[in-house]
Order: C-alpha cells, then sequence, then structure tokens
C-alpha cells in the first residue's frame, strides 16, 4: 500500500505541483498575516519614544543675559564660590572642537517650561563642522546638560537656532532627541531629525 506524503513530486513533466504550492502559499499568506497583524496591533516603540518627548522650546535666545546676567541664569562666566555650579560645562568646553562653544546661558525650569541650556557656538567654526561632527557635538553636550536635568538649545550670535537636544525626563532612562537644522549651498534651512 503506497501512503503519499504531503507534499508528492510528482514524476511527469507534465503534472501539476497543485498541493504543494497551494500548501506553500497558504503557509507563506499565514505568516504574512501574522506579521502584519502584530505590527499593526503591536505598538512600535520607536513611535512611541518619538510622541512622548516633548517639543523643543520656542522661547527666544537672550543674548543680553550673557553681559546682564539675572540671578536665575548661569552662564560661562558664572561662579558659585560656595559649590558646584549646575549645569558644570565648563569641562565640556574646554574641550570643544577648536573653542566652538563659546558660551551658554542655563535656565532653570519654570512652571511653564523644563530647564534648559542656550549654547553660543562659533560660527565658522560650526560651518566647518561635517554633520556627524555637528551631531556628535550636540550628543556630548546634551548627554552632560542631561546629566543635570537640562534640555539644550544650540545658537549662533545671530541668533538662528541650530540644533536641539530635547529630553522627556518623566521616563527612566529619560528620551532624548536631536534636531539639527542644515542650510543648503542657497542658503535655505531645513529641520532634520
Amino acid at each position: 500500500m503506497h501512503i503519499p506524503k504531503l507534499c508528492d513530486r510528482p514524476t511527469a513533466p507534465w503534472t501539476s505541483y497543485g498541493r504543494c504550492w497551494r500548501s506553500d502559499r497558504q503557509t507563506s499568506f499565514s505568516l504574512l498575516l501574522t506579521i502584519a497583524l502584530t505590527t499593526l496591533l503591536i505598538p512600535s516603540p520607536s513611535l512611541a519614544q518619538t510622541r512622548s518627548i516633548p517639543s523643543p522650546s520656542s522661547a527666544p535666545l537672550q543674548l543680553d543675559l550673557l553681559t546682564k546676567p539675572k540671578d536665575y541664569v548661569i552662564t560661562a562666566n558664572t561662579i558659585d564660590p560656595e559649590r558646584l555650579t549646575v549645569p558644570s560645562l565648563w569641562w565640556a568646553q574646554q574641550n570643544s572642537e577648536k573653542k566652538l562653544l563659546d558660551n551658554w546661558i542655563a535656565y532653570p525650569a519654570s512652571g511653564k517650561e523644563p530647564a534648559r541650556v542656550d549654547l553660543i557656538v562659533n560660527q565658522q567654526i560650526w560651518s566647518l563642522l561635517e554633520y556627524i561632527e555637528r551631531y556628535d557635538f550636540v550628543n556630548r553636550l546634551g548627554s552632560a546638560a542631561r546629566n543635570f536635568g537640562y534640555n539644550v538649545r544650540v545658537f549662533n550670535y545671530q541668533k538662528e537656532p541650530l540644533a536641539t537636544y530635547t529630553c522627556n525626563f518623566s521616563t527612566s532612562p529619560a528620551l532624548c532627541s536631536i534636531q539639527t537644522t542644515v542650510k543648503n549651498k542657497i542658503g535655505l534651512q531645513r529641520s532634520l531629525q
């Protein structure tokens, strides 16, 4: 007695592979359907994380605070004789590429906004950096500021926004996002995330 296999291989060239082909097609369809439903029903961590990171602050850069600081802000020239000044970005400033970081203004958290640091960079040096070097700079200083609970915005002295490092500090670990602005050769800006 002959017991056929699940997918018998036909012996004649004109014989169809019908049963085997349908079986593979049904299996492929089932697998594809399972993957599609799983993708739709289980939220993607990257989408969930992106949605929970707040937008960067839209407050204007206040360069006058560099020369006339108020009690609540900290700049590169602020020294606290009693304790470490927070955020402490002096080490990062000393180690920045070719003195890229010129100054900063740190604002404490308010009822409206989380704490933030506005970095002011040397535009000539910034424009010479490749995208990856700019990203690395923002990431390193953003990470240093994040350790003190601050978001970061990067500007030049013309008050043009160049990059941001924004975090959601209510999650553990903090979820952060870097956005940069790139000028093309004709001077138009576009934002990269």
